[in-house]
């Protein structure tokens, strides 16, 4: 067996490591994956696959919702007939609902074999993935819409929660069609992203996960967006053109806005797109949530272990001065720590100096991953508040390396000796920090 070279093994060991939190915190979670016809159609639906295998196998409770859109044409098509949409919706009779089941039938025997493989030597080897679907969603006729009958094109009434549990609860992954049954025993054709949305709401998902076919998200300047708060998106949605975007964005707004925590938009011809978006720190599409994923707070006795991963490596770099983990739990009022989806990414702390009308700010720190963020000047502002709140007036910071930082930011520099008492008694002549003030009350 080839041996792996030192900076393969290197960026392996690092990637795991990093990781590690995710594969810990989506054990036993519940996400709702959605993806059109269109995936089956192309031959990266197998990399899709693989990756099912992998969220299962690290215990993640799958649901996974497939769409027929393509089948139906082409089957429409080879009939001589045109399929006939009103408001969007397809107007589904008699026989084209036969095309349709024909369709649904057809992709989830492919799907559910695909997921069946377990070949010595890929990435299936030793899988045995169940597959549970079947009368999990009950519709009902959507109705006339601008004059048109829709006939047998419905919409969710109901999703079978319980049964899905059960099913997840067993280890096997659910599989959804665009297909619900009435009470009295019709069928109808349902839009997947509707039937992924309900399911996902009904489960109190965690995830849902829509595979966009074309594009991505992107701002007017076509930077990509890799976060939207539900307001920010519904304010996006008066000028996005016809495609993707437009279909699924609605969809999650609706699913955060009725107890969904986060939803993602994702490129799906873009290999491993799943598993980036997931298990990567920056991800690679669109996050959708009801709130700002981030979150500085004061800090909790058990944000000691987050705050030390973050000061160590500076503090060995001499950039900071070392804390014990006794003295950080001592301390742990004065300090501030900026929270992303349930990890800390940064901290600092205030001091407040005795008897005088300044504080100290120290600590100051973000992981490298997230410093092109505004997370530092985001901290730096809860500080200042904090100062401000106690009624203090000035803000001493102590650095050997990030002066600049500070300056750029309304500090200015002054000498050991322009410390207050309490301060200046204790300020290190070895280690030579540089003393920057600010003054609050100019703002």
């Amino acid at each position: 067996m080839p041996k792996l070279a030192e900076a393969e093994a290197t960026a392996f060991v690092q990637w795991f490591r990093a990781a590690a939190p995710y594969i810990h915190a989506f054990r036993g979670k519940t996400f709702v994956v959605a993806f059109g016809g269109d995936a089956l159609a192309d031959g990266g639906f197998s990399g899709l696959i693989y990756d099912f295998n992998l969220l299962n196998s690290l215990g993640v409770r799958l649901v996974l919702v497939h769409g027929v859109r393509p089948q139906i044409v082409e089957r429409l098509l080879a009939q001589g007939e045109e399929p006939q949409y009103v408001a969007g919706l397809r107007v589904t009779d008699a026989d084209t609902l036969e095309l349709v089941k024909d369709a649904v039938g057809s992709v989830r025997v492919d799907i559910e074999s695909m997921l069946s493989v377990g070949l010595p030597n890929t990435p299936m080897a030793g899988a045995e993935i169940r597959v549970a679907s079947g009368n999990f969603v009950t519709a009902r006729p959507v109705g006339v819409v601008d004059g048109v009958d829709l006939q047998f094109t419905g919409e969710v009434r109901r999703i079978a929660d319980s049964a899905i549990n059960a099913r997840l609860n067993a280890g096997e992954i659910v599989l959804l069609s665009p297909l619900g049954y009435s009470l009295t025993g019709e069928v109808f054709n349902l839009a997947l992203e509707e039937v992924a949305t309900a399911a996902a709401m009904a489960l109190r998902a965690d995830k849902l996960v829509f595979l966009l076919d074309r594009g991505d998200c992107r701002d007017a300047q076509g930077e990509h967006i890799s976060q939207l708060t539900v307001a920010a998106a519904q304010r996006m949605l008066k000028g996005l053109p016809e495609g993707d975007l437009k279909l699924y964005l609605p969809h999650a707004i609706r699913a955060c806005r009725h107890g969904v925590r986060r939803v993602h938009l994702l490129e799906r011809t873009r290999d491993g797109a799943l598993l980036m978006e997931l298990f990567t720190h920056a991800g690679v599409g669109t996050m959708v949530s009801r709130e700002a994923v981030e979150n500085v707070r004061p800090a909790r006795i058990e944000d000691v272990g987050g705050i030390l991963s973050i000061i160590e490596p500076l503090e060995q770099e001499g950039v900071l001065v070392r804390r014990s983990r006794e003295r950080l739990e001592q301390e742990i009022e004065q300090f501030f720590v900026d929270e992303l989806d349930g990890r800390i990414v940064g901290c600092v702390a205030l001091y407040p100096l005795a008897e005088t009308r300044a504080a100290e700010m120290a600590c100051l720190a973000v992981n490298p991953d997230f410093r092109r963020a505004g997370r530092g000047d985001a901290l730096l502002d809860v500080a200042e508040d904090a100062a401000l709140k106690q009624g203090l007036e000035q803000l001493y910071v102590l650095t050997t390396r990030t002066a600049h930082w500070f300056i750029e930011r309304g500090f200015k520099p002054v000498t050991p000796d322009d410390l207050p008492a309490p301060r200046k008694a204790l300020y290190n002549w070895q280690r030579r920090s540089k003393v920057l003030l600010k003054s609050l009350r100019d703002g």
